[in-house]
């Protein structure tokens, strides 16, 4: 399939598209009738990690389904650009096959599907190491149950990270890593997204990272460059996300209406 370039072109190589791994346009998004993102704008250079604070119910999840290309998410108006290629009409294999994977808040059981198998899906040919893995992970004993089923919170997200590192994704999503986690495994959790960020890589990384967080905690743990808040269906502010994450356990969101700091624009 062709997909579309920014320029209208073929998609270009990785030495084409700039530092940009991720952009999204003047996104606006429809749930059946409702509208539930309204004019987004951001972008997630190559390294760049960004933070995305938001109440419940503001839109943070939606975007990333929107971003994955989940089904019922509608874009109405705007694009989500890729290395440099618009993805609206992309399927969510073909999104994964250009290099986006997603950590799920609330993953889905999948009965007669082993964890085993689920990796080898992930890896889509490459090899891997499973069972150091899954070790490394905690979940040795875990890859011949069926995905998910009988699995607490905690294990659920070790499962879909287990799966990210399988996988190996050029722009990872993470929606609310933290949540159902307790606090022996948050640090876990937090070392498995550095090695998928490349956070401990001293030259030059590549990949990108698109963190969604309402507690922050996840934050003691990962470093992230840039901080936005997502509020009414719209980006408000973007600034450094330890000075958000300050603001918003001392005001609460409130603030952020009337917050003078830059409003995210395309690069």
């Amino acid at each position: 399939m062709l997909r579309e370039a920014v320029d209208g072109s073929e998609a270009k190589s990785s030495d084409g598209w700039g530092d940009s791994m991720l952009k999204v346009e003047d996104l606006h998004v429809s749930v059946g009738d409702k509208e539930i993102l309204s004019g987004i704008d951001l972008h997630i250079d190559q390294g760049e990690t960004l933070a995305l604070f938001g109440p419940n119910g503001s839109g943070k999840t939606s975007l990333l389904m929107t971003i994955m290309g989940m089904s019922g998410y509608r874009i109405t108006k705007g694009r989500i650009i890729v290395k440099g290629q618009v993805i609206n009409d992309l399927t969510i294999d073909e999104r994964a096959r250009l290099g986006i994977g997603m950590l799920f808040q609330r993953p889905p059981v999948v009965r007669g599907v082993r964890m085993r198998q689920m990796v080898s899906i992930a890896a889509r040919g490459r090899e891997v190491d499973t069972e150091n893995l899954a070790s490394r992970l905690d979940l040795g004993g875990f890859l011949d149950r069926e995905a998910n089923v009988g699995f607490s919170g905690g294990e659920i997200k070790r499962s879909e990270l287990l799966q990210l590192l399988a996988q190996s994704p050029d722009i990872v999503l993470l929606d609310e890593p933290e949540s159902g986690v307790d606090l022996e495994n948050v640090r876990l959790v937090g070392a498995v997204i550095n090695e998928l960020l490349e956070k401990d890589v001293h030259k030059q990384r590549s990949k990108a990272g698109l963190i969604i967080t309402h507690t922050g905690h996840i934050l003691d743990y990962v470093d992230a460059d840039r901080g936005c808040v997502l509020l009414d269906r719209r980006i408000v502010c973007s600034a450094n996300p330890r000075d958000i994450l300050k603001g918003i356990q001392t005001l609460g969101y409130e603030e952020c209406v009337t917050c003078t700091r830059r409003v995210e624009t395309p690069a």
